[in-house]
């Protein structure tokens, strides 16, 4: 037996972030020190690979001894999907060193498998899961390069003929299709318009007639350069009536409940390019001298380093909220996933933009120790767009909002503080708990106001909360006022505006709830007010007001720490485990 077989096939143990966090995890060990130059999967190899514009080779056989692809493969199938926040943590850990392998051979799976899992009968999903457990590559074909995200336009046909299921049609700039060995399709099954217009469709490549199925050249990208972006084109292709998934005319309700579980996650793992892009600055700030000093002993360095920590720490505490509403929440993550998905890539891109001015001629370098600072940058917004835009995003809040604001806000408990409780085990996901529209109950927003309650005793927190809550008032006079026009996805700038501004409170009480029910955190910081001081006054500074300052102490001590984790190689995320 194999090692990715030992891996891969091994009973599927429960993982906790508050493990022994000066241990690195399984994978993290198997990446090893990024920074030695011998090591064949260290930064330096995955810089020259993406010279070379390919995937490199030893990263791969890093994932498959790990057995990467049972991490897609629900547990009761036999792999090790469990908890939406694990997964995210364990794909950080392969963004954190490649961006092109974190998608490529990462959080493509998750999307091309979990319709099969949401909606797919069980031979389907054995079948998958095989597939996935033997790490072989996977594809989701659901978009149209002419049509983008408005999946509705899909122009790809499934019609039955002779007993058969024929696709006719092609779909462009699709990851890994030409190496795939299963394809998710979306088709159109129907000239009606609405939303009962489209199936999704199983593909096994190997099984359909050669000359029914050509593969289109490749897309070549500025970021990301080692992903194989290709197309496919099935010329009256034939399928067996069993390769739909799920009942004809269900896709888009499919695609919406499992898009929740893909934004949740895909946003965590991204999380790992801003970790070494911030990596790489704060090494670069600790060893160049300036003025008799260091460049991070600087008042405007330290302020910047400091300052991308702390949106690191808000991207986390947001997208783990995310993850686990999943499991606690699944009636209202239709809100929560395309809130975070919209905030979280914009909060990594203003924090990269920062550093690479700290950086300065230095961010545009593509060899030496600061290599992977510049194509973690480029790799970034490909990430950032490969999985649903922003404007896609807040068109899927904006319809959903005037109801919380009428029904939720201010009147909502506080939800189950497992929602939060970073130690706490949560069911198996369970696609088939997600609702395609969130319900009338906003229990993470709730978070704000309970835990507000909780910090009165402290200044700064109690003016951050206040101002929060100030917001969150406005917000709810704001939808109550709104043409019916703007309450669509075809709302003017007011709409989007406010949509945003929801986003930011989102974060906040994310915030909130991580810190408040993390007491127990077996690392003091994530005890501390500092980080969440900090975090909240970036959050209100967004919104428009003025720094409090009362937060400088805050900021002060989350730069300590930032240098602290940079000395003793440790994540920059909530949990702070040790990388190597």
């Amino acid at each position: 037996m194999t090692v990715t077989e030992n891996l891969s096939r091994q009973p599927a143990e429960r993982r906790g972030p508050l493990a022994d966090l000066d241990t690195p995890d399984t994978l993290e060990a198997l990446f090893g020190d990024p920074d030695d130059l011998a090591n064949p999967v260290g930064h330096q190899a995955f810089v020259d690979a993406d010279e070379r514009g390919d995937f490199l080779p030893a990263g791969r056989k890093v994932l498959e001894a790990y057995g990467i692809g049972a991490e897609f493969v629900p547990r009761a199938l036999g792999g090790r999907l469990g908890q939406a926040d694990d997964l995210a943590r364990v794909l950080r850990t392969v963004f954190r060193h490649d961006g092109a392998l974190g998608l490529g051979h990462g959080a493509i799976n998750l999307i091309a498998s979990s319709t099969v899992w949401a909606a797919g009968g069980a031979d389907q999903q054995r079948w998958l899961a095989s597939v996935l457990l033997d790490n072989r590559p996977t594809a989701g074909a659901i978009t149209e390069l002419a049509y983008g995200d408005d999946l509705a336009r899909t122009r790809l046909r499934a019609t039955e003929r002779d007993g058969d299921i024929v696709l006719d049609g092609r779909k462009e700039v699709i990851n890994n299709v030409a190496r795939a060995h299963a394809i998710t399709v979306l088709a159109r099954t129907s000239e009606e318009p609405g939303s009962r217009s489209h199936t999704l469709f199983l593909v096994d490549p190997a099984t359909v007639p050669r000359d029914r199925l050509r593969f289109l050249p490749r897309y070549h990208t500025s970021g990301m350069r080692g992903t194989h972006l290709g197309g496919v084109e099935f010329l009256d292709c034939p399928l067996p009536v069993s390769a739909a998934i799920g009942e004809y005319g269900d896709a888009m309700e499919t695609i919406l409940r499992c898009f929740q579980v893909t934004k949740s996650v895909a946003s965590g793992a991204t999380l790992g390019l801003l970790d070494t892009m911030l990596r790489t600055v704060t090494g670069f700030g600790v060893q160049r001298r300036l003025y008799g000093r260091t460049v991070a002993e600087l008042p405007h360095a330290e302020a910047e380093l400091a300052g991308a920590f702390t949106d690191l720490l808000i991207c986390d505490a947001m997208t783990t909220t995310a993850c686990r509403a999943l499991h606690v929440l699944p009636r209202q993550t239709s809100v929560y996933a395309a809130a975070t998905k919209y905030l979280v890539p914009e909060i990594e891109q203003g924090a990269a933009d920062r550093l690479a001015v700290l950086l300065g001629a230095r961010s545009f370098l593509r060899e030496g120790p600061h290599g992977a600072f510049q194509k973690h940058f480029r790799d970034l917004p490909v990430a950032a767009l490969a999985h649903s835009g922003a404007t896609v995003c807040l068109a899927t809040i904006i319809p959903q909002l005037p109801r919380l604001a009428r029904k939720s806000w201010f009147v909502s408990s506080a939800p189950d503080p497992a929602l939060f409780r970073l130690g706490q085990t949560l069911p198996d996901l369970d696609f088939g708990r997600l609702q395609a529209n969130a319900g009338p109950d906003d229990q993470v927003m709730a978070t704000l106001l309970d835990v507000g309650q909780e910090v009165q005793s402290d200044p700064v927190l109690r003016e951050l909360c206040e101002r929060l809550v100030g917001e969150l008032r406005a917000l709810t006079v704001g939808w109550r006022g709104l043409s019916p026009r703007n309450r669509t996805p075809f709302a003017g700038p007011v709409g989007f505006e406010l949509a945003e501004r929801y986003a930011v409170v989102l974060a906040a009480a994310a915030c909130l709830g991580m810190w408040w029910h993390n007491q127990d955190h077996p690392n003091p910081f994530m005890r501390d007010t500092a980080w969440l001081i900090s975090a909240l006054d970036r959050l209100t500074t967004r919104l428009g007001y003025d720094p409090l300052p009362g937060a400088g102490d805050a900021a002060r001590h989350v730069f300590t720490e930032l240098l602290t984790r940079h000395a003793e190689h440790r994540a920059f995320d909530l949990v702070g485990r040790r990388l190597f």
